[in-house]
This record gives structure tokens, sequence and C-alpha cells, in this order.
């Protein structure tokens, strides 16, 4: 019978252990170093090497969900009321009345809603109905409430209309410039009283043609005793029509006068009339 050393035995038991250590680590050693490797190719695959190519670089879809919407909708409303029902007292359940209330409440909501989405797109649909039937208009011309006229080749001469309150003997016409400035004076007839037709050649004191320009027709005559300006409206050419708002309507642009609403204007006449009205609008 031989014996065995114990402590060669353990000796021997340690070195292996001492061994299994040896050989443990390197192989811990080898799965980090394969772990880091395996980041770098990652990284090395998510760059190029190139600032400026890696900067524009679409980034990475993000995982965090877009925000609902905080709007109560007639899904969250029913899911309340659902809710609601299943949580009341038994002994005092909601009232009938009570939630046919809230539901009226909520239709009533979501209805003029609904109504205000159509009265928008109403509004558009008849601003540009409008707009289509104020382009007859081009090309006529329009009497507005104004005392500017405009002289150019194609407008060689003002027309316009003089409102009187009674029957007037004699009116006083004075024309002035843009600056004010007395262009020419004359009288005419104002004894039919109502409203008396105006017109200037576009021919200053001395006979000659005025510059191109806009220029204002200024009405006086006696009332009661009294001398008094009298309002004066005049013709415009129309040149073309803008859509405009909801609010403003159409818009009629005029020769070398400007913008004005299709509903401020008083009547409507055909160029080769004499300016005749041939639709009145009306007050």
């Amino acid at each position: 019978m031989s014996l065995i050393n114990p402590l060669n035995s353990a000796q021997s038991v340690g070195g292996q252990t001492q061994a299994s250590k040896t050989s443990v680590a390197p192989a811990q050693q080898t799965n980090s170093s394969a772990a880091q490797a395996a980041t770098t190719q990652s990284t090395a695959d998510s760059t190029t090497g190139n600032p400026f190519i890696d900067s524009i670089r679409l980034p990475e879809e993000s995982s965090i969900p877009e925000p609902n919407s905080q709007e109560l909708t007639q899904e969250d409303f029913f899911s309340l009321l659902s809710q609601q029902l299943s949580m009341q007292d038994p002994f005092k359940p909601v009232d009938n009345d009570q939630m046919i209330s809230q539901m009226a409440s909520f239709s009533t909501v979501d209805g003029i809603k609904n109504l205000n989405d159509e009265i928008v797109n109403l509004n558009s649909v008849m601003t540009s109905s409008q707009a289509l039937q104020a382009s007859g208009l081009v090309g006529q011309k329009v009497l507005i409430p104004s005392d500017t006229g405009h002289i150019s080749a194609e407008d060689p001469s003002i027309n316009g209309i003089i409102s009187t309150p009674e029957a007037i003997d004699t009116i006083t016409v004075r024309i002035e410039d843009d600056k004010g400035q007395l262009v020419k004076s004359y009288t005419i007839d104002g004894s039919a009283g109502g409203n008396v037709e105006v017109s200037w050649d576009g021919l200053g004191t001395n006979g000659e043609p005025v510059a191109s320009g806009n220029y204002s027709i200024k009405a006086s005559g006696r009332v009661d005793g009294t001398s008094e300006e009298l309002p004066v409206s005049t013709y415009a050419h129309v040149t073309s029509v803008s859509l405009g708002t909801a609010s403003t309507g159409a818009i009629l642009n005029l020769r070398g006068v400007g913008g004005i609403k299709l509903g401020d204007v008083l009547a409507v006449a055909e160029s080769g009339s004499g300016n005749k009205p041939v639709v009145d609008a009306e007050p």
C-alpha cells in the first residue's frame, strides 16, 4: 500500500487550479478583445472617416412616439361616458336626462364646428363667384362716390354726376389738379335739380389739353341763399378685377384711380354710351 502525500496532493491540486485560472484569464481577455473589436467595427461601419460626409448623414430614427392631439373627439366623449356608466353608484344611477343633456351638448359643439368649416368654404366659393361675375365689368365705366377722375390718352375727358338737394339755377364747377391748383372754372345749369350731369373735356383755360393725371371736379351752388359744396361722383374705367377676400368681396381696379369694392359702385355705364347709366346700384 502506498501513501499519497497530502501536501503533494494539495500542491498538485493547487497547481491545477492555478493552471486553470491561468488558462481562463486569457479566454476572458480574448472575449473582451472580441467585444471591443466588434464595437470598433460597428463604429467604423457607421462612419466613413470623412467628417463632412459623416456630418450630413441622416440621423437615426427616433423611437420617441409623436405626441397625441389634446383635442377631445367624439370617441373620447363616448369612452368617458362608458366609464361613467360602468363606475356609477347602483343606488344612485346617472339620471337619463343628465346623460342625454351631455350627449346633446357635445353634439351641438361638434355641429357648430362643422358649420363654421362649411361657412368658410361657402365664403370662398361666393368670393370666387362674385369675382367671376364682376369680370364682366372689365372695359366698362362705373360711377364711383369720388370727385377724382383720371385724364389719359385713352380717357381724355372726365364725366360725373353732381347731386343737388334742390333745383339750383347756376352751379359753379372747378377743376383742380392733384396738388389742389385750379385748372379751369365754368358754370352749368342745375335748374332740373336732383342728379345733374357734369363733363370736362380735359382742356385747360388756354384751350390746350392738360397733362395726364388725376383731376378733381368740385361743385358749389346756392342752397337756401347760402353757398354750399355739392357732392360729386365720377365715372372711371374698369381695367381688371381682383378676387379680394370674404370681407371685401371683389375689387374693381380703375384706370389711374385705384381699387374700389364692387359694393361701392353707384352705377354701371357702357363705354360708348356717353356714360349714361345702364345699371343703377341699389342705395
